[in-house]
């Protein structure tokens, strides 16, 4: 199964969150327990630097166990440094025996702030 397609908008300045709920094909949660998980923003596919970068152990990712709940957060102070207007992202999923799964990707609008 392929990834899905979803694209996204991150306010700069403010607190950027997003709850996801991984279903199999019966709409069943799946299991996430003993999962990681790691998501990057960046400007194009090829770029090396990342605009923004969060995990499981960075606290920037939070599972849901048998729940198959995904929360991605990143605080204001992350996404007030994003300096870019736009970006690329996807989000993976990396079981406790290595087997590593891209749930989502697309593409990101930075909505950029005025009030600082």
């Amino acid at each position: 199964m392929t990834a899905g397609v979803k694209n996204i908008v991150i306010e700069q300045g403010a607190t950027f969150t997003w709850n996801l709920i991984w279903n199999d094909s019966t709409s069943t949660p799946v299991d996430l327990t003993g999962y990681t998980a790691r998501m990057q923003v960046r400007k194009t596919k090829a770029s090396t630097e990342k605009l923004l970068d969060l995990t499981t152990e960075n606290g920037g990712i939070t599972l849901g166990g048998a729940l198959g709940t995904i929360a991605v957060v990143a605080s204001a102070a992350l996404t007030e440094a994003v300096d870019a207007k736009s970006g690329v992202y996807d989000l993976e999923l990396e079981s406790a025996s290595g087997v590593v799964k891209r749930l989502i990707e697309g593409e990101v609008t930075i909505s950029l702030e005025v009030t600082r």
